[in-house]
C-alpha cells in the first residue's frame, strides 16, 4: 500500500487544499493511504512512502494533483519517484 503524507500550514488555512488532494487521490487510487496533518507555517509538503516529492516551502507553489497521482502510480509499480509538477499560486501576495 502506498502511503501519502501531507504536512500543511494551519495558520495559512491550507487544510482544505490538503483535503481536496486527499479526495482526488482516494477517488483515483482507492488503495492509497493519505494522511493530512498540520505542520510548519507556510508548509504544504507531500511525501510518498517517506520520499519528499513536493515542498511548498521550497517552491512557493502547490502541487498539481494529477502529477501527485502519477507519482503514486509509480510508487505502486515500485519505480523511482520524481518531484511533482507545480501549480503556482496566483492570488497570494507576500508582504
Amino acid at each position: 500500500m502506498v502511503k501519502v503524507d501531507v504536512e500543511y500550514c494551519g495558520t495559512c488555512n491550507f487544510s482544505l487544499q490538503c483535503q481536496l488532494l486527499r479526495q482526488f487521490l482516494l477517488d483515483a487510487a482507492p488503495g492509497v493511504q493519505v494522511s493530512c496533518h498540520q505542520g510548519r507555517r507556510g508548509a504544504f509538503e507531500v511525501t510518498i512512502d517517506d520520499h519528499l516529492v513536493h515542498s511548498k516551502l521550497a517552491s512557493m507553489a502547490f502541487p498539481q494533483h494529477q502529477s501527485v497521482l502519477a507519482q503514486v502510480q509509480r510508487a505502486e509499480r515500485g519505480e523511482t519517484l520524481e518531484a511533482v509538477q507545480q501549480a503556482p499560486i496566483k492570488d497570494c501576495s507576500i508582504m
